[in-house]
């Protein structure tokens, strides 16, 4: 391999790491108070849910990560300009998932499930969250088919961990 190829191979890695580093900083929860809600709307990445506050505010969901494991909520005021911005799947914003909340506000704290599952029988679904926190668990939210409100909500096993290489 000649000087020149390996000066251009060593240049495009480079290139290759300065792009990554200005798309993560561009990331949705990387974005700066002030930001405009259009701005965020049309960015790199497109919002996976969107919900009126109470004040009159929006905020947008950007459920995203590996296998699911991150979701980013930005807050705008009624003028549409960030206010906050919060990755959400960790156990306080958990804590905060109760018995009779309804399955639109379950959404509006922590977002769309990674993955989620029927119980015929007892005609609910469970809501499958992955965070970075846990290992080999998802926190997990049963919503009653009959009125959408949680029955329950904790941390469970995460099926991926089982199978021939899954821990004991």
């Amino acid at each position: 391999m000649t000087h020149d190829t390996t000066a251009r191979r060593g240049f495009a890695g480079l290139l290759l790491l300065l792009w990554m580093a200005g798309c993560a900083g561009l990331a949705p929860g990387g974005l700066p108070a002030g930001t405009s809600i259009d701005t965020a709307r049309h960015g790199l990445f497109a919002p996976t849910g969107e919900y009126a506050l109470p004040d009159g505010g929006t905020r947008l969901e950007y459920a995203r990560g590996a296998f699911g494991r991150r979701t980013d909520m930005l807050d705008f005021d009624r003028g549409g300009a960030l206010v906050r911005s919060q990755q959400v799947l960790d156990e306080p914003t958990f804590a905060t998932i109760t018995p009779g909340l309804t399955g639109r506000e379950v959404l509006m704290r922590i977002g769309h499930p990674a993955q989620v599952f029927g119980v015929p029988w007892q005609r609910l679904h469970v809501w499958n969250y992955r965070w970075f926190g846990g290992d080999c668990v998802w926190f997990q939210v049963s919503v009653s088919d009959a009125d959408d409100r949680v029955t329950d909500a904790g941390i469970g096993q995460d099926p991926a961990c089982d199978g021939p290489n899954g821990r004991d």
